[in-house]
């Protein structure tokens, strides 16, 4: 098995990336994030596009280090009992798995776009103004189980890799395709400069889901909770809504987009 470095004092320096990570993850890492969890971590170590630059196990978890015999000789495998683990993330991280990972070269949702080849069927979800890591990390999830090309984020939405929305994603942002940037009129002129029909999900919406047939290429957009997606979108692409019972007009942007997702990803035959 391949060795590990064992670290029993909370201050020992080679923990610093990992110090508490909940307060740093709001201004961001130099590039870097945090990665939490077995099944997260694993997706960070066979993802090409970015690197891993240490992992910290718990005690418990030493078994795991048999999982990482791939990772580079420069990639070291920390060891730690429980209670240093809680004292540098500054709460108790019961996962007892973390890893240090670095982005690669990414694209903006305007260049993503592009890159997908006209005549290919694909599927997008689109966030707009979503700040909530709990919606974000929920939508990255969604959109992988339906079958999405990629999911792409406007400027206003907060981060994929901020270490919750890795979390909530269940790795999914870390194998998905995703992008954040540009605004949102920009990414719509990119999407419907390249074929791509467009829905956006809105209590207001003029057609019903059940109603619709899903085109191969097809972008659905969705707002954050509460102020939703500019009228001003709305009136440039198919608006949509999900029929509901009688005096219930909303729900979860997540929840929403799934059931978006899955009704457009079983219309187009691209799920079981």
């Amino acid at each position: 098995m391949r060795g590990v470095c064992i670290i029993s004092d909370p201050a020992d320096p080679r923990l610093e990336p990992y110090r508490a990570v909940r307060e740093r993850d709001l201004v961001g890492r130099q590039g870097k994030f945090i990665a939490e969890g077995v099944v997260v971590v694993r997706q960070l170590l066979r993802h090409p596009l970015y690197n891993a630059e240490s992992v910290l196990l718990a005690e418990r978890h030493l078994g795991l280090a048999e999982d990482f015999e791939h990772l580079a000789p420069n990639v070291p495998i920390y060891l730690a009992p429980q209670s240093v683990f809680d004292a540098i993330a500054g709460f108790p991280v019961h996962r007892g798995v973390l890893a240090i990972g670095r982005r690669g070269e990414s694209q903006s949702p305007v260049a993503l776009i592009g890159s997908i080849p006209r005549d290919q069927p694909a599927l997008l979800a689109i966030g707009i103004g979503i700040a909530n890591h709990d919606n974000l990390g929920a939508i990255l999830r969604n959109s992988a189980a339906f079958g999405c090309d990629a999911a792409l984020f406007d400027q206003t939405c907060g981060d994929p890799l901020y270490r919750k929305s890795i979390r909530v994603s269940a790795g999914a942002a870390l194998s998905l395709a995703h992008a954040r940037g540009d605004d949102a009129q920009a990414i719509l002129d990119a999407l419907q400069a390249v074929d791509f029909a467009v829905w956006a999900l809105s209590p207001t919406g003029k057609a019903r889901l059940d109603d619709l047939a899903a085109p191969p290429r097809l972008a659905i957009l969705v707002g954050a909770e509460g102020q939703g997606l500019d009228p001003k979108l709305l009136s440039q692409t198919q608006s949509v809504r999900i029929p509901m019972r009688p005096g219930f007009d909303s729900i979860n942007v997540a929840t929403a987009l799934a059931i978006a997702l899955a009704a457009a990803s079983r219309k187009s035959g691209c799920v079981e």
